[in-house]
């Protein structure tokens, strides 16, 4: 399938440059694969569409991530981009300028702070371990910064609200954006009403958000990401009376790469380069929530697979003509 087949004209200024206060205030265009019609509310309005036995996923991955501004020994500058950490203490990374760091070299991050720049992997990455006086989780929210995408080009006044309000699991390069909407005071409505909270965990890698660069669709290549789903999560996923409503592109990816059958998945961590395209049969996910995404990117494919792509379409055109703000600071989509 042609990758153009995937693109539209996004304006510029429609790329939400801050989130909605609060969380739950985001817009909402709720699908309907059934009737093929929209309709446009609100967040906090989701539980008129969930019901009592529905069990909504949620990725509860977090931000690890950490953009360090730093200079080499000789004065020039340097950039670390810590990815996530690994558990013998070093971490993977991207660095700036790659080909003047090599292995060996540092880089000096105020005066708290080296990186031992420690060994080279596939696809750039590099082993970096941090030098320091202070425990990683001290040192790194003082001279780090919070790794926005690169769309996004103002800083957060308060970095957690780059995190969704139930990450808990480190790992990730980039948030789960389509969490950001929920509140708790949102989740306990939903949980008040009979529908089941079920967290899983897959970490976001930066090429989850890497558009095609391939003229044929299905000739992108998914990198690895890795993922977890507790006996617990799949217990009661596999016991759902009522829908199974995935939570973002990383959800649904998790599910279906763990499924064991109709509305099954098996519990355990492996890595996932699961690419959903049009033509896949989708075992365990019956409806999800996500943001719009950027054109020819693997996640509009994935949600074009799911609910048609002229139908997706159709409604990215609408958002663009009713003013709906885009991709990860911005609104929201229910497709049922």
């Amino acid at each position: 399938m042609d990758a153009s087949l995937f693109e539209y004209e996004l304006p510029e200024e429609l790329i939400a440059q801050e989130p909605v206060e609060p969380r739950d205030h985001s817009r909402l265009m709720v699908l309907n694969r059934t009737t093929q019609t929209i309709e446009h509310r609100r967040f906090y309005e989701l539980p008129e569409y969930l019901q009592a036995g529905d069990v909504l996923v949620l990725n509860d991955t977090r931000v690890s991530a950490w953009r360090l501004q730093g200079r080499k020994p000789t004065g020039g500058q340097a950039e670390v981009f810590l990815l996530h950490p690994l558990a013998d203490g070093r971490w993977h990374a991207l660095v700036k300028p790659g080909r003047r760091l090599p292995d060996g070299s540092r880089v000096i991050v105020g005066d708290a702070l080296e990186v031992a720049i420690e060994g080279r992997l596939e696809g750039g990455l590099r082993l970096v371990r941090l030098l320091s006086d202070e425990p990683p989780e001290q040192v790194l929210p003082r001279i780090g910064q919070v790794p926005l995408p690169p769309y996004i080009h103002k800083q957060l006044t308060d970095p957690e609200r780059y995190q969704t309000v139930y990450a808990h699991q480190p790992g990730s390069a980039a948030a789960p954006t389509a969490g950001l909407h929920f509140t708790p005071a949102l989740l306990e409505r939903l949980k008040a009403q009979g529908v089941q909270i079920v967290y899983i965990t897959l970490h976001v890698s930066l090429d989850t958000f890497r558009p095609l660069k391939t003229e044929q669709v299905e000739q992108h290549k998914m990198h690895g990401e890795w993922y977890t789903i507790t006996p617990e999560a799949a217990e009661a996923i596999n016991a759902a009376r009522g829908r199974i409503v995935a939570v973002g592109t990383t959800s649904i990816r998790t599910l279906e790469s763990a499924a064991i059958g109709k509305r099954k998945v098996q519990a355990g961590s492996a890595e996932t380069h699961l690419y959903i395209t049009p033509g896949y049969e989708f075992k365990v996910v019956d409806a999800i929530i996500t943001n719009f995404h950027m054109p020819r990117t693997t996640m509009l494919v994935l949600v074009s697979t799911f609910a048609g792509r002229e139908f997706v379409l159709r409604a990215y055109q609408e958002a663009v003509r009713e003013r709906y703000r885009f991709l990860s600071f911005g609104d929201a989509m229910l497709i049922l």
